[in-house]
């Protein structure tokens, strides 16, 4: 399996620089992502799936703001045109931030969930008014910031997680979580660590019995 971002054109074949659409207005925006998808985005990704399929390879796309896949609607659009063997690099740090339900999110994309990031965020309620979720200041100005990246546990509690790898087992996702840590206020060693710990008692390691009670 390969994780990957699915990247960003720019505006033109004479761009240097990605261009990331954020809203439909004013028009222009539109014929940029209209030419990204179709121009770029769309023969770059059948090449590529075909030849990940080919190859008995998964590709793993993180969905990222700044990048053309970035929520469960472009991660799907991107499968519908590359095929099976793209799917997702699932990481629900992002989700928080995007004001998307990260559990809700798993019903949405389903078995295109190839691999789990585990990362958890913080929402910071008094910076969010003055700048929304995009927020470009500094990962290290966590004062300011609207929100930041969290070791698990530290920005939700044990009821979220265990309900999040509970529903990730319901459709049907058995793999590895992988532990990403990027939490500013902790150190790369005691971050990993709290999440180990925390993660070890909510992973759900057995296969499920029969229902003997139906």
């Amino acid at each position: 399996m390969i994780i990957d971002f699915s990247g960003c054109p720019g505006d033109s074949p004479q761009s240097k620089w990605p261009n990331w659409v954020t809203c439909p207005w004013p028009p222009d925006y539109l014929e940029i992502l209209k030419w990204q998808w179709e121009e770029v985005v769309t023969p770059y990704w059948i090449a590529h799936g075909k030849y990940a399929a080919d190859h008995g390879v998964k590709v793993a796309i993180e969905m990222h703001p700044g990048f053309v896949v970035y929520s469960p609607e472009t991660m799907l659009k991107l499968r519908a045109i590359a095929g099976p063997s793209v799917g997702c690099n699932y990481d629900p740090s992002h989700m928080f931030w995007q004001g998307i339900d990260p559990i809700a999110a798993i019903r949405v994309l389903g078995d295109s969930i190839f691999h789990v990031h585990a990362k958890d965020t913080q929402i910071y309620e008094r910076n969010l008014p003055l700048t929304g979720v995009l927020d470009t200041k500094s990962y290290t100005d966590e004062r300011n910031r609207a929100w930041i990246f969290r070791t698990c546990g530290y920005g939700h509690g044990e009821e979220w997680w265990r309900e999040f790898v509970s529903t990730l087992r319901m459709f049907g996702y058995d793999y590895v979580l992988s532990i990403e840590h990027e939490d500013s206020l902790l150190s790369p060693e005691e971050g990993l660590t709290k999440a180990a710990s925390f993660l070890n008692g909510i992973v759900i390691r057995q296969q499920p019995a029969a229902a003997w009670w139906v």
